[in-house]
């Protein structure tokens, strides 16, 4: 053999290759020559998926191309430009994402029309014995033995076994009992065109869906096909339109069988409006018609309860314009084209919810108007007043957290920054500004998990302030105590019974004294009423916090100054040490 027939040879088994390991997507052109092969690899294919089992003929998997290109095809993403850019996607882009090819059972229900090429199961037995497999011909016939031809073309599956064994009985009357089935369906060529991804032609069988097929040509164009519009034609006349939204919304899709040559069109994209704010789908929604009321969007969109606005920016043959309105008035607005919606929840909450905690009876929520004071809340609370500390009321306030914790984090930026700049004159003191940056760091780290408590002081000296209140805020209405808790840089942090002789020397003492790390100067009393007092060694109160604050070594550390204010601060905020 010489070079030139080698060469010859080599191309022809890469291009056999080829051929064998796309076989799954090809499509054949030419049904006259090339029928007995199709029904062979369809046959084959079936037996792969069920290792040979001839009760289940009809089902088989095929795997996606998981985005591989077949010769002579191209990048969609190259053909397929995107139009106007940061628009939501369209209502039911997400439609082709499901496992359309790859979860594919079986392709046969009760409404298939038998076609040329089925292959039907017959089985006799009684007086006389006949298992065969026949094959529908080209006359829409099958042949049994002894009986003749029987005209099946056309006939549903659900009624296959009914007209096969009225015929076998005008041969064997009542001594046979008959079994008839319908094994496989004979694939279809369908052509699909529009605006999809990969419009072309697919093999199929006749009973599959719509949205089949639509998968295997990549799904609808989302820039530019209809989702609403949806054409299926027979011999260039239309026999289906289907709307997706019915679809995607009720479940509504009608079943038909497909026929050879049928064609899947998608029309170009309606006029659509696009639509953001509280709702539940911010999408691009396609209109049925040129002109839709306020209420159809409504019904795709489903705004959130609260919404009581809507904004419409759009243009009319007058020109540009916009519309803020209520949501009772969009409801028989007419939208047009290009039109962006905004659904808006406009109306301040005219009643606030205040929560309180501590010692007092009924219930901790209330719904209350939105000027309601302190002192108005208060005079529906009941308490036990022998229980009840009434006179050091103080409120947990959100906003005032939510400030406490940026002025923390605010200090900690600040300390970071002055640690890392620090200049250093020596190799020596480099390394005791690599250790200090080291233990700022790590104190920087867990004081940022501090969560302040946003205490607002509403009393003093058995006043209570008629603050107004804000939602979310917490009422917290401390409980009669005879007891002084001690805690911070303290041998054995507990809490220790009121002495009305002792002074502050002695309740830390109670507690094993000082640790080694207080700072002996620097001692907080927290009251019940959230009030903070440095250093009061006279004058403690039944309920009183003491809190010993740790001392920073200003031998190691250079920011002592730094240190020392954020600790008062989480003190405060927290009335805790981190």
């Amino acid at each position: 053999m010489n070079n030139l027939s080698c060469a010859r040879l080599v191309i022809l088994i890469l291009l056999f290759n080829v051929s064998a390991s796309f076989a799954a997507e090809s499509t054949l052109t030419n049904n006259e020559t090339l029928t007995g092969q199709t029904a062979n690899t369809f046959e084959s294919l079936q037996s792969q998926s069920v290792n040979n089992n001839t009760n289940n003929l009809g089902s088989y998997q095929q795997q996606s191309r998981q985005g591989l290109l077949l010769p002579g095809e191209s990048d969609v993403s190259t053909l397929l430009p995107v139009g106007e850019v940061d628009l939501p996607p369209p209502f039911g882009a997400n439609l082709f994402a499901g496992g359309y090819e790859t979860e594919r059972l079986d392709g046969l229900n009760e409404d298939y029309l038998v076609a040329p090429g089925d292959k039907i199961s017959i089985k006799l037995w009684g007086a006389v014995s006949i298992s065969e497999v026949l094959t529908v011909d080209s006359q829409g016939n099958i042949f049994i033995s002894n009986i003749g031809p029987v005209t099946v073309k056309d006939v549903k599956a659900s009624n296959l076994n009914e007209v096969v064994t009225n015929r076998i009985r005008t041969t064997y009357k009542d001594s046979v009992q008959i079994y008839v089935n319908l094994l496989t369906s004979t694939p279809v060529s369908i052509f699909i065109t529009g605006n999809v991804v990969r419009p072309g032609q697919y093999a199929g069988l006749a009973s599959d869906s719509l949205l089949y097929f639509l998968k295997r040509a990549g799904g609808i164009d989302s820039q530019r096909g209809s989702y609403r519009d949806v054409k299926v034609l027979r011999n260039n006349k239309l026999i289906h339109e289907i709307d997706l939204y019915e679809f995607m919304v009720k479940g509504f899709l009608p079943s038909f069988n497909f026929k050879d040559r049928d064609v899947i069109l998608v029309s170009k994209q309606r006029a659509s409006v696009v639509v953001a704010g509280s709702v539940r789908y911010p999408f691009k929604f396609e209109l049925k018609e040129e002109l839709a009321s306020g209420n159809e969007v409504i019904g795709y969109a489903r705004p959130l309860a609260k919404v009581s606005h809507v904004g419409v920016i759009g243009d009319r043959s007058t020109g540009p314009f916009s519309r803020y309105m209520s949501f009772k008035e969009f409801e028989n607005f007419t939208l047009s084209d290009g039109d962006k919606l905004f659904f808006n929840d406009d109306l301040r909450a005219q009643v606030i919810d205040i929560q309180v905690s501590g010692s007092y009876l009924g219930p901790s929520y209330f719904a209350v108007k939105k000027n309601t004071r302190l002192h108005d809340l208060l005079a529906n609370i009941p308490v036990e007043e022998d229980q009840t500390n009434f006179h050091n009321v103080y409120i947990q306030r959100q906003s005032v957290a939510l400030k406490q914790k940026q002025m923390i984090d605010d200090s900690l930026n600040r300390l970071e920054r002055s640690v890392f700049t620090a200049p250093a004159s020596s190799d020596g003191e480099a390394r005791i500004r690599a250790e200090e940056a080291r233990m700022v760091l790590e104190f920087t780290k867990r004081a940022r998990l501090v969560q302040p408590l946003g205490k607002v002081i509403v009393s003093d000296s058995n006043k209570v302030a008629n603050v107004l209140l804000e939602t979310g805020d917490i009422v917290f209405i401390p409980s009669k105590t005879d007891l002084i808790h001690i805690g911070g840089e303290v041998i054995m942090p507990q809490a220790v019974v009121f002495n009305d002789e002792a002074v502050l020397t002695d309740y830390i003492a109670w507690a094993g004294g000082f640790s080694e790390r207080a700072d002996y100067e620097q001692i907080m009393v927290i009251r019940q009423n959230g009030m903070i007092e440095m250093n009061a060694s006279t004058n403690l109160q039944a309920g009183d916090q003491i809190l010993v604050l740790p001392k920073v070594d200003a031998k190691i550390m250079q920011s002592v100054k730094d240190v020392t204010q954020i600790i008062y601060q989480i003190a405060v905020a927290a009335n805790a040490i981190n």
